[in-house]
């Protein structure tokens, strides 16, 4: 019996991009923080025998082109998560157009493959999203997460839990792009992954993740660099971005990865999606519905 598949995808930024740190009233004179996470992702991953995507900050291709190579070399997939890791709803029309675009092109350049798949930083999306997305090339997002709203957070705008024609999310998308959403706790409705990987411990994320399963869904989840390494302590970054980052964080993945699924990218979910709303009994397109 073959085993369900699961997307563990890596949202590739410094400690330096997160929106909590450019608010913060200290700094760091380690500019490339997370960087030592990469290597124990793509050491994890290597014994696991499983595949993930990088959703990649596009100026990390010029800063640590390298990175990106071995990356793409040991068959991972590299996918955008825009040039500078702004908050695509504080910029306006042709910053946003820019991120997307600039963010493929620099990616592209050094994998020397295609770059189909997008994540926003902070799951925060522009007005124009789903067009901007499919003007700038991409085949399929990953910026919804369908879970309850949580205040000072996001939430509470998306029901979609499997991947599905973007259409089924926003009426107005271009046909042929597809989102694949991140999972969140069934019922509970909170993400498996991110923060609350390390609020709730990884229990909670590999019970969710065999809950899902069960549902005929594959369970997406993500996880940044910075949160495999130890931070340096910076005034004025909210505490809870510490809580359990570094060794926990590496334990915790290797957990994951231990787990009965076939870990695929998120390009593979997308795929199946597209053929899946392509083929039916009379041979028309349709759009599966997302709730289980």
């Amino acid at each position: 019996m073959s085993q369900p598949q699961a997307a563990l995808s890596v949202d590739f930024e410094h400690f330096t991009h997160l929106p909590a740190y450019r608010g913060a009233s200290g700094t760091t004179d380690r500019p490339a923080v997370g960087l030592g996470g990469v290597t124990a992702l793509l050491d994890a991953l290597d014994e696991a025998i499983g595949a993930a995507t990088f959703f990649t900050v596009g100026e990390l291709a010029d800063e640590h082109p390298r990175v990106i190579e071995r990356i793409a070399a040991a068959g991972h997939e590299v996918a955008s998560h825009t040039h500078t890791h702004r908050h695509l709803s504080e910029l306006d029309e042709g910053e946003r157009r820019d991120e997307l675009a600039r963010s493929r092109e620099r990616l592209e350049a050094v994998t020397g493959e295609s770059v189909t798949g997008f994540r926003a930083p902070s799951f925060d999306m522009g007005p124009d999203h789903f067009e901007a997305l499919a003007d700038a090339g991409y085949d399929y997002d990953s910026s919804v997460v369908a879970c309850r709203s949580i205040p000072g957070w996001y939430g509470g705008e998306f029901d979609a839990e499997r991947p599905t024609a973007a259409r089924a999310v926003e009426p107005t998308a271009p046909d042929g792009l597809v989102e694949v959403p991140v999972s969140v706790m069934p019922r509970l409705r909170l993400p498996l992954t991110g923060t609350w990987i390390r609020f709730f411990g990884v229990s909670y994320t590999i019970l969710g993740m065999r809950l899902l399963a069960r549902r005929g869904i594959a369970p997406v989840l993500y996880v940044h660099p910075w949160e495999l390494v130890d931070l340096p302590a910076v005034e004025g970054v909210p505490s809870r971005v510490y809580v359990r980052t570094g060794a926990y964080m590496r334990r915790a993945v290797r957990r994951i990865l231990a787990e009965p699924f076939e870990f695929v990218t998120v390009r593979e979910l997308a795929d199946g999606a597209e053929s899946r709303a392509r083929t039916t009994s009379d041979g028309t397109r349709t759009v599966r519905s997302d709730r289980a």
